[in-house]
């Protein structure tokens, strides 16, 4: 007697990952080495910016939804400038630029309105480390510039470094930073990946100004 097999339902695929707004940025004129930063040849440039630019970052995770919010955002305002767009192991980065502060701001609530979220939603910022180094010598010197992306740090100068998370936040220390001590020297500020860096040289006191004035800063989104 045959007997009847029973077919098992096809299981149901997967709902995909909903979207996290990690960081959403706004930052007003770019100074001159952070917007030369910007404009170098660091991993996932597009259209550079120039100092004076207004500019929207923006991280999320799973790091793919990046290239739906970048599409929302440019379909929505396509005069804006796309100047960086990452894909690494956790997030997604996305930075686009304007003259017009009107213009960037509704492509960011373009972007927040596909989401279905708002700014309130963004993980705030939290300092994991700064030190100010005096003095730095020479064989230190050699081993910081091998791996910059900015300017160079020279052997006596002094060196502020800040690490932060997420890491978008590390644009802020970069921009506003040198919006507080202008004669500083941007040496390196990554913001891709697990934290942000920042490495500064200068003189003690105006290095001391302008930790300061990233703390304020950071503390103000926070």
């Amino acid at each position: 007697m045959a007997t009847k097999t029973s077919k098992k339902a096809a299981p149901s695929a997967a709902p995909a990952s909903p979207t996290q707004l990690r960081v959403c940025l706004t930052l007003t004129d770019l100074q001159r080495q952070f917007a030369a930063w910007m404009s170098s040849p660091v991993g996932a440039r597009g259209y550079v910016p120039m100092e004076g630019a207004h500019s929207l970052l923006v991280e999320v995770a799973p790091g793919m939804a990046i290239q739906r919010i970048i599409d929302t955002a440019l379909r929505s305002e396509p005069d804006l400038v796309p100047g960086m767009l990452a894909v690494e192991r956790q997030f997604g980065v996305m930075e686009l630029h304007s003259d017009d502060l009107a213009l960037l701001e509704r492509g960011k609530q373009a972007m927040l309105k596909g989401l279905g979220t708002t700014e309130a939603e963004v993980l705030p910022p939290q300092i994991l480390y700064s030190d100010i180094i005096d003095d730095i010598t020479d064989q230190h010197a050699v081993m910081i510039n091998r791996a910059r992306q900015a300017n160079m740090i020279m052997p006596g100068q002094s060196m502020l470094i800040m690490e932060v998370a997420p890491a978008l936040y590390g644009a802020v220390m970069g921009n506003e930073s040198e919006k507080a001590v202008p004669e500083n020297t941007l040496v390196e500020c990554s913001m891709i990946g697990a934290s942000g860096r920042m490495y500064l040289a200068g003189e003690r006191k105006n290095l001391e100004i302008a930790k300061a004035a990233v703390e304020k800063a950071l503390a103000a989104l926070a």
